[in-house]
């Protein structure tokens, strides 16, 4: 979520980038771009010494094979130029920053941008998507390590508000394009699924704390991502204007948002 994150890079995930159809269209192409470096080659045919395979069939192997491998190839190719762009985005937000800008800031030309996406949504989405898929297992290590509940409320706020301290420019990449979405319908539908997989982030954390606390969650998956989520976009405006306490009052807000949670005591 907003929630908390050590490093980039949709996850895979490609949405535009998880669009595997996408990939597959394009991929065709990727040995021909207009980048003088590209070296992306088929491989050289596969051999098979099998007698009962015949010339046809190791020949449609072949193909589906070097097929593969340039769908692979060019999924990668977008993966390390979404990794280049991220920077400049998180810099300078979406209203900001268009294909040629980036390509300014990075070691990519205007035209290698353009081949490999479509336009400046298609990257953007690319790369939260890509930053959101290292992103969302981010506490898991929190939760599967945790005995008590006392240990997952304060492992589990103090990573919120390092996260905040060290990841502020990425979060803030991901809330602006959030709030794109609200009036850019191409790329609402990613935003939402990105959303959904924040949410199931936040509730993993959530449910586990009940469960080492033996009581029943009073709030939904849903009341608990929009509290958690809103107290960390809360604290990240302060921290981006220079508010040096923002995080660890963040930490304390979240200790307190879980010592409320108790539903029921759980039989």
């Amino acid at each position: 979520m907003g929630p908390g994150s050590q490093g980039a890079s949709d996850g895979g995930t490609d949405g535009k980038v998880a669009a595997v159809t996408d990939v597959a269209r394009m991929a065709g192409k990727a040995i021909v771009g207009d980048e003088s470096h590209v070296t992306d080659q088929p491989d050289e045919p596969i051999v098979t010494n099998e007698p009962q395979v015949t010339e046809s069939r190791v020949t449609e192997t072949n193909r589906e094979r070097v097929s593969r491998r340039q769908v692979d190839k060019f999924a990668e190719r977008r993966a390390q130029l979404a990794d280049a762009a991220l920077q400049t985005l998180a810099e300078l937000g979406y209203a900001r920053t268009s294909l040629r800008e980036i390509a300014q800031n990075t070691t990519f030309s205007h035209g290698v941008l353009h081949y490999y996406f479509s336009d400046k949504q298609d990257l953007i989405t690319h790369c939260v998507r890509q930053y959101e898929a290292a992103c969302v297992t981010r506490y898991d290590e929190i939760v599967a390590a945790a005995t008590s509940a006392d240990q997952l409320k304060r492992e589990f706020s103090a990573a919120m508000a390092q996260t905040l301290r060290t990841d502020a420019p990425m979060h803030r990449l991901w809330y602006d394009l959030r709030n794109q979405s609200l009036f850019e319908e191409s790329f609402r539908s990613d935003v939402l699924e990105i959303d959904q997989r924040r949410e199931a982030m936040i509730w993993s954390v959530v449910s586990r704390y009940a469960e080492l606390a033996r009581i029943s969650a009073a709030l939904s998956p849903a009341a608990a991502y929009a509290i958690l989520d809103g107290l960390f976009q809360q604290a990240l405006l302060h921290h981006l204007a220079g508010d040096d306490e923002a995080a660890e009052r963040l930490r304390g807000n979240v200790v307190r948002v879980l010592d409320t949670v108790d539903g029921p005591a759980a039989p």
